[in-house]
């Protein structure tokens, strides 16, 4: 089994009623993980590219809160694109994998969950560096 088939779609709890809907997520429950940090894209130029690296231990969960994206997941053997629209739906993606987000549409708001503190050195940002690491060059 390659490192990619770890990473998955997540349906998130939701609680509806006529005043509208609520979703929660809780660490180690709903993703395997505990929470260390949140941040979001948002206002991303139409055509434009996010992500293009790859984490060393950090583990991740993408949310769309608003509108739409594309994550493409890839670990040096296979490539898999997940699109990303709902905000009860979220993509878990291991340590190890590389990432790219494209195809956002007008409005789009991309939550991420994040297993660690920001640190520089767990990214791995050139592909054949990463290829290498994985001893796959």
């Amino acid at each position: 089994m390659s490192r990619i088939d770890h990473c998955c779609i997540i349906e998130l709890p939701r609680v509806t009623d006529p005043r509208g809907c609520l979703t929660f997520i809780e660490a180690n429950r709903h993703i395997p993980f505990k929470i260390r940090r949140v941040y979001y894209l948002y206002d991303v130029p139409g055509g434009a590219e996010r992500g293009g690296h790859a984490h060393k231990a950090l583990h991740q969960f993408i949310v769309a809160m608003s509108g739409s994206f594309d994550v493409v997941l890839d670990d040096g053997i296979q490539k898999k694109r997940f699109h990303l629209n709902r905000s009860y739906y979220g993509l878990y993606i291991c340590p190890m994998i590389w990432r790219e987000l494209d195809n956002f549409s007008s409005g789009a708001v991309c939550m991420v969950l994040a297993s660690e503190f920001y640190d520089e050195s767990d990214y791995l940002r050139d592909y054949n560096a990463y290829l290498a690491t994985l001893g796959l060059k």
